[in-house]
């Protein structure tokens, strides 16, 4: 049974962290085409748009208790126009009692730059995040408990 043997595997590595994750609060979608992607995870998974903003552009849509974040990309991702050549701009992780300091220190202590902490709109409403890379450059965001709702 290799499942059983990767649990295992994954059990026998687990370190102590500061960090206690909630879950997955958004993915951020770049989009050749807003109005069709719109349209695909309306009419095809259900999802309902939730929120939009004309500067900078994004759509969010509410997938359960996540949400789908699209940005129009100025050309459908992959194709040889488009310099980033990916279509996720980044995902976003729910952190539980979010402690901005020592969450920093551990970054830092781990050779990640944290950036600065800002409020920004996830799936429960604003709350403070940090923006951060892993090794392979990808971004993810690292988000507090809602603060406010809408």
């Amino acid at each position: 049974m290799p499942d059983a043997a990767a649990i295992e595997t994954a059990e026998a590595g687990r370190v102590e962290v500061p960090v206690r994750l909630g879950g997955l609060d958004h993915v951020v979608l770049r989009v050749g085409d807003l109005t069709r992607a719109i349209s695909f995870y309306q009419r095809i998974l259900g999802c309902r748009v939730e929120r939009e903003l004309q500067q900078p552009r994004l759509v969010q849509l509410r997938a359960g208790a996540a949400l789908i974040d699209l940005v129009p990309a100025a050309t459908s991702p992959g194709e040889a126009g488009d310099q980033a050549g990916r279509n996720m701009d980044h995902f976003c992780i729910q952190v539980r009692g979010f402690d901005a300091a020592a969450l920093k220190a551990h970054l830092e202590r781990n050779g990640v730059d944290p950036g600065e902490v800002h409020e920004r709109y996830g799936a429960e409403g604003y709350g403070p995040s940090i923006y951060i890379r892993d090794h392979d450059g990808n971004t993810v965001e690292l988000k507090g408990e809602a603060t406010r709702g809408l």
